[in-house]
């Protein structure tokens, strides 16, 4: 399975949070699954750090690295993608990783209620 984390089911992996959930953890563990991080994430991880409305201790992207996660770029296709959007959420980070998990069929796992909207294959934490 191709896993796409969305940035609270990244944050929560990273810490070892247990609003995971042991399913969650085992498909993202599970060496047979690839599992991907996006640009979008980091992007918004990022922001909000800036702006004291996030704290995440240490390096985001060394942790990624180091629980080889794959990094995944934002592409002109991907952009282009969000245009085809039903309006159902206005986070445009979320949106972006709808388009992305569209676009390269990934499955997003999220914790987020309104990107259950969206035709697109998730699994829900």
């Amino acid at each position: 399975m191709q896993l796409l984390l969305d940035t609270h089911v990244l944050l929560w992996s990273l810490a070892g949070d247990e609003r995971l959930g042991e399913r969650a953890v085992d498909l993202i563990e599970d060496g047979r699954n690839v599992v991907y991080v996006s640009a979008a994430s980091i992007w918004e991880i990022s922001i909000k750090r800036s702006l004291g409305k996030l704290r995440v201790p240490g390096d985001v992207l060394a942790e990624v690295d180091a629980a080889s996660f794959i990094r995944l770029p934002i592409s002109f296709e991907h952009a282009d993608a969000v245009a085809a959007l039903p309006d159902l959420h206005a986070d445009p980070f979320d949106r972006m990783l709808i388009a992305q998990a569209r676009t390269d069929r990934l499955t997003l796992m999220t914790h987020d209620v309104v990107m259950r909207r969206y035709d697109v294959q998730l699994i829900a934490v």
